[in-house]
């Protein structure tokens, strides 16, 4: 494709906050070049959900048909390509990629979000998004009344049982190691039939990607249909740390109320920057970051 030297806006990730933020940007008629890798973390999860007017629907779907629909602004472009560096010049960003190109921004939106780390469980990567889940809101209906299992310890394990103990009888929480849990928090679990099982998870046997049976070290096996875990993740690029953006304790972008990080001119949305990991989120994110980025631009010009 032919692109343009220079854009209002270049948005680094095209996934649901990026394409957000480009739809409220195109709207607005900001020139705005799109840079996306198709690395997105849920490319194994089947269906999404919590999210109204999509319910039930393949994420893969969702982003498709945002795509489509964002890039019918004719002021928005979209490269498939990786990002390998950028460069803060005071007044604009240059941003490399793979494929050798350079282009430049008077704004940049970093919309990259991030890499899950997988235990070194077998079978576990082939389960992750499918039945191995990290979150009730997304995944939790599908799995009622199933028998289930969280793999965390101490207050997170805590926390996560108490809303899955809504949605099933038959839970268990697999500490991998010695229980990190209060006494009030051993008598609640206790008091609502938790089991809290020590032994260390070797394998998860399953039919495409959809857990049948728990093994662990000791040889001893636990049937459960999933498992919620909370993983370590990675950003896909160094592009934050390289342009000077700062993250909390958590390892997200540090932003503030309105997506702006604390880098002058540089935005951040979806999973790269907030604790909710959820479709619905990412859009919010993105359509918030779109609009301030276009309110900052205005504000520069009028």
């Amino acid at each position: 494709m032919n692109l343009s030297n220079s854009y209002d806006v270049i948005i680094v990730g095209g996934s649901y906050a990026g394409l957000s933020a480009a739809m409220a940007l195109g709207r607005s008629l900001r020139s705005v070049l799109i840079i996306d890798a198709n690395k997105p973390c849920n490319k194994q999860t089947p269906h999404s959900h919590n999210f109204i007017t999509q319910d039930g629907e393949a994420p893969h779907k969702i982003a498709q048909k945002a795509k489509e629909q964002v890039l019918k602004y004719d002021t928005v472009e979209f490269l498939d390509d990786t990002v390998i560096g950028g460069n803060n010049n005071g007044t604009s960003f240059t941003i490399l990629t793979n494929s050798g190109k350079t282009v430049e921004a008077r704004k940049l939106i970093l919309a990259t979000g991030i890499k899950d780390i997988m235990p070194d469980i077998e079978g576990f990567s082939e389960c992750w998004g499918i039945s191995a889940i990290h979150c009730p809101y997304c995944h939790g209906y599908e799995f009622r009344n199933e028998k289930t299992a969280i793999m965390a310890n101490g207050d997170h394990a805590f926390h996560v049982a108490s809303l899955v103990n809504n949605l099933t009888n038959e839970l268990s929480i697999y500490t991998q190691g010695e229980p990190d849990f209060t006494d009030d928090q051993l008598k609640k679990l206790s008091n609502n039939n938790i089991a809290i099982v020590t032994d260390t998870i070797k394998k998860l046997e399953h039919t495409n990607g959809s857990i049948e049976k728990v093994l662990f070290e000791n040889g001893s096996s636990q049937m459960v249909k999933a498992i919620y875990a909370a993983l370590p993740f990675e950003h896909h690029t160094q592009l934050p740390e390289m342009l000077g953006c700062t993250f909390d304790e958590g390892g997200f972008i540090k932003i503030d109320l309105f997506q702006k990080t604390e880098i002058p001119g540089i935005y951040a949305c979806g999973d790269n920057a907030q604790k909710m990991r959820s479709i619905s989120s990412a859009v919010a994110s993105g359509t918030v970051a779109g609009a301030m980025v276009n309110h900052e631009l205005t504000q520069e010009d009028f």
